[in-house]
């Protein structure tokens, strides 16, 4: 037999023991012969034919079909490459004819017999085509930015077919393998073929009604072994073996599924550098944290594979092989494209202004929709991969909404948790979603589902019961962790287990907590307090007011600086006396949404310095960047105001680092907060406002500048807000956690009826 297979994405991709299963596979079948066909240059090619743990080709096709040789030697074959080389006008000429055209941009790779560029569909244009045609060529467009030029009638499927014939192979003894549009000629050449897990939606669409293509479940070298074995290609049973261990369990008894990987890694001088994070969210150490010991397990992140760098995927990677020997990184490649579209795109402007509430700034795109489904689809593989039979996966936020649907159907075995790290929507709010039915399905295949504070709980079983038949079991009370009445999120009680179609799941309301050993080892550095000097010295006879936010709508940037001049308008007896400090962090390039919200603050910034400034005193100070954590921490123990005001938020650490630092310094700062935020529920004795409300804002920040002067313990708010800190840390967050996960699903085992339905049903 014939395997023609396609390299990036699926002779090259798939799952680490599944490639090894099936190169091992080809080793064991001489009668297998092994061809290549891909779009890159016979250049990029060579590295890896000298590569020892790839299969040697027999045969390679590259430049999409222009370029065909032999594996051993690279020797042309012939005819064929003689008669394509004759229908080639070449490189210049193209070049000539068409690089003029806006919009196309050529690619700076090896290649012969074919002009690649990347390029917009919409640069596609009918001038363009026709210069293309004129030269006697073809025009190939793929995957939404590549095209292509080549010779007339020239592609994978027509040079493969050729190839074949010459070998005098029959049509049914052979299988092509592919992902991608670009590997569409291969499918329509009449031989059998497998469009391997997770392949373009184009491809998928165009072979729909090919009796002779499977769409295969398992990505990469697993689609090619499933196809194997559904097709009978090597006898019977040859392959049948390797298909039921593809669907072995892993050995990792804890899977943490993150959007960020346990480090940072960039490129330096052309070396890929990774490093610990850097970042003051103790979430991260604290995950770690549970595989202390050597417990065995794995951590699924996303990581960026340029298939155009020629570098392999590392799918496994050490992360701290002495403080953590057990655990691996378990990588889900993704292209920068699927990055933009899934994270920076569709999250930022689909799912997360739905889930704070600003809905109409939504925008909904069914192709965004499709490579979100992508996206979780490779993580819930990924996943199923790496745990252990009856693991516990514990998964993070929106971003991985359809990974329990996914996984439960690979995995029925695991135990599935999910945290959501942001705000849940009353239902009213979430229904808007065209993708509600799924996503609500979705997480109820999971065993436990926790948020920050019960109001969000209860509005994800609001939005649940307008989906499917939710019974409740049981309840608890709100008080008296919880505000009940006191805020806008305050609820008096909370479902903590729920029944849907015969599957208990569990809910808790578990708010993130901090590391605030973090943040007394700093303030124990010489350099801080050397900060905290200056920023006394310059502050000397003014209030701070301080402000500490990312770029965002939710985030209430413009609201707050309107409210602190509407307070200078109204109390000339704060000029020269206070001052306002606000970090604003801005928002990535990619992420368009913010541009008009970063011109209206600092038009805000601008008009209100311009209108109060006088010699020695600016109200404002307006940092647009980020500062390193350390100097943030010394900010934080000089501010006799701290003003948090997000629209909505679900939960806001930045307001407990600053009572951390301020109950480690003895501090009587005033926390003045908004009610919309998740900690709202959580901190008692701050003073609350209404963001929406321009008077309760001024009301407020007036009441916050001139409280602690007058109250009789103006330390007594303060002293209560860090004891609930400092006993509610992050460790204690995840602790309690994983301990409410395991008494959900020990419970939920205990109370499962002999015979009852299984998860996946």
């Amino acid at each position: 037999m014939i395997l023609a297979t396609d390299l990036d994405g699926t002779f090259l991709g798939g799952n680490p023991d599944n490639r090894s299963r099936l190169y091992q596979l080809i080793a064991a079948h001489p009668e297998i012969t092994l061809v290549f066909v891909t779009g890159r240059g016979l250049e990029v090619v060579m590295p890896l034919l000298d590569d020892p743990t790839i299969p040697q080709p027999d045969f390679v096709i590259c430049d999409v079909g222009a370029t065909v040789v032999e594996g051993t030697d690279l020797r042309p074959v012939e005819p064929i490459q003689s008669s394509i080389d004759a229908l080639w006008p070449g490189e210049h000429v193209v070049r000539d004819r068409i690089g003029d055209i806006p919009g196309i941009h050529r690619q700076t790779v090896p290649q012969q017999r074919r002009c690649s560029y990347f390029c917009d569909a919409d640069a596609v244009t009918s001038d363009l085509v026709a210069r293309v045609e004129s030269l006697g060529c073809d025009l190939l467009f793929s995957a939404d930015k590549y095209l292509d030029v080549l010779p007339r009638g020239i592609n994978k499927g027509s040079t493969l077919t050729r190839l074949v014939d010459l070998l005098e192979v029959p049509h049914d003894e052979v299988l092509v393998a592919g992902d991608t549009l670009n590997d569409l000629s291969m499918f329509e050449a009449g031989f059998f073929g497998v469009a391997v897990g997770e392949s373009e939606h184009g491809l998928i669409q165009a072979t729909r009604d090919r009796s002779k293509v499977l769409h295969a479940k398992y990505t990469g070298c697993g689609g090619i072994l499933e196809a194997l074995s559904h097709f009978g290609f090597l006898g019977p049973g040859a392959v049948d073996a390797e298909v039921a261990a593809m669907a072995k369990p892993g050995r990792s008894e804890l899977v943490m599924v993150y959007h960020r990987l346990p480090y940072e890694e960039s490129w330096e001088d052309g070396e890929l550098v990774r490093r610990r994070p850097t970042s003051p969210n103790g979430i991260m150490p604290t995950l770690m944290s549970f595989f202390k010991g050597g417990q065995r397990g794995a951590w699924v992140a996303w990581a960026i594979h340029d298939p155009e760098n020629g570098r392999p995927f590392e799918t496994h990677t050490v992360v701290d092989r002495k403080a953590y020997p057990g655990l691996v990184a378990a990588r889900v490649a993704l292209t920068k494209n699927d990055v933009d579209v899934f994270y920076k795109r569709f999250s930022k402007e689909a799912f997360w202004p739905t889930l704070h509430t600003f809905w109409e700034r939504a925008e909904f795109r069914e192709d965004d929709w499709e490579v979100y489904l992508k996206v979780n689809r490779l993580f819930a593989e990924r996943t199923a991969a790496e745990a252990a039979e009856g693991a516990l996966v514990w998964l993070h936020d929106y971003n991985l909404w359809m990974v329990p649907g996914f996984l439960r159907e690979l995995r029925p075995d695991l135990r599935i948790a999910f945290f959501h790290h942001t705000y849940f929507p009353s239902a009213d709010v979430f229904n808007v979603l065209p993708w509600r039915r799924e996503i609500i399905g979705s997480l109820m295949q999971c065993d436990y589902i926790g948020f920050h504070i019960p109001r969000q709980v209860e509005n994800f079983l609001d939005a649940a019961q307008g989906v499917a038949p939710v019974k409740v079991l049981k309840r608890q009370a709100s008080a008296p962790r919880f505000r009940t009445y006191g805020c806008a999120v305050g609820v008096e009680d909370y479902a903590t287990e729920i029944e849907v179609h015969h599957r208990r799941i569990g809910l808790g309301a578990h708010p993130v907590g901090l590391d605030v050993g973090r943040i007394e080892k700093i303030l124990a550095e010489k350099a801080t307090h050397e900060r905290m000097a200056r920023l006394r010295e310059e502050l000397a006879g003014k209030r701070m007011v301080l402000s500490v936010e990312r770029l965002d709508y939710t985030k209430g940037t413009l609201q707050k600086l309107e409210a602190f001049e509407r307070l200078l308008d109204n109390h000339p007896e704060f000029h020269g006396k206070v001052t306002l400090v606000t970090v604003c962090v801005p928002a990535a390039r990619e992420m368009t949404i913010y541009r008009d919200l970063q011109s209206q603050i600092e038009q805000a910034v601008g008009r209100i310095n311009g209108r109060f400034s006088t010699v020695g005193w600016t109200p404002l100070q307006f940092f647009f960047r980020p500062l390193p954590f350390d100097e943030v921490v010394s900010y934080y123990a000089m501010a006799d105001v701290m003003w948090i005001t997000p629209l909505r938020d679900g939960l806001n650490l930045v307001a407990k680092e600053y009572v951390a630092t301020q109950g480690l310094t003895q501090g009587h700062g005033v926390l003045v907060l908004s009610e919309f935020a998740g900690v709202a529920a959580e901190l008692h004795g701050t003073l609350l406002t209404n963001p929406h409300d321009p008077s309760d804002m001024e009301e407020k920040i007036y009441l916050g500048l001139t409280i602690g002067g007058t109250a009789a313990d103006p330390r007594g708010p303060i002293r209560e807000q860090f004891g609930i800190v400092c006993h509610n840390t992050v460790q204690h967050w995840g602790e309690a956690f994983i301990e409410a996960v395991d008494g959900m699903t020990r419970e939920a085992a205990e109370a499962a009826p002999t015979g009852a339905l299984s998860a996946v049903d």
